[in-house]
């Protein structure tokens, strides 16, 4: 299975009252590994669509492991499923090389000037299948 890896930065502000990367930090360590694939990669592939439009319609996560702050970060994802105007993207949060967490996203690309989802292009389809399960 080919995984799209991101190394990530954990911030002192990402803890909590309890010394622990807050959990909505997570969320945004997702979104960081996202952008990468979705706007970097993409975008190098000479595709503009996910820039342009695209929301996440459903997040899922598991808390596996705490983790504190300073760590050595990163995010794996892949795309576990690909529809017609959807795809689901599935992660892996390690932290100093332990996963500590797992999640989920749906997203859909979207058509801002229409204000409403819309299909994938087939070379969408193309780039997404590419980091497939």
């Amino acid at each position: 299975m080919a995984r799209f890896s991101v190394d990530v930065a954990l911030r002192w502000s990402d803890m909590d009252a309890f010394g622990h990367v807050n959990n909505n930090q997570y969320l945004v360590l997702l979104e960081e590994a996202r952008v990468a694939l979705m706007f970097g990669a993409a975008g190098e592939a000479g595709l503009a669509g996910f820039r342009e439009g695209i929301v996440v319609a459903r997040h899922e996560i598991d808390f596996l492991l705490p983790v504190t702050v300073p760590a050595e970060a990163r995010v794996e994802l892949w795309i576990e499923r690909i529809g017609n105007a959807s795809f689901t993207v599935s992660y892996e949060i390690h932290a100093d090389d332990k996963m500590c967490a797992r999640a989920k996203s749906v997203l859909v690309p979207y058509d801002v000037d229409e204000g409403r989802p819309r299909r994938l292009t087939d070379p969408e389809r193309d780039f997404l299948r590419q980091w497939e399960a």
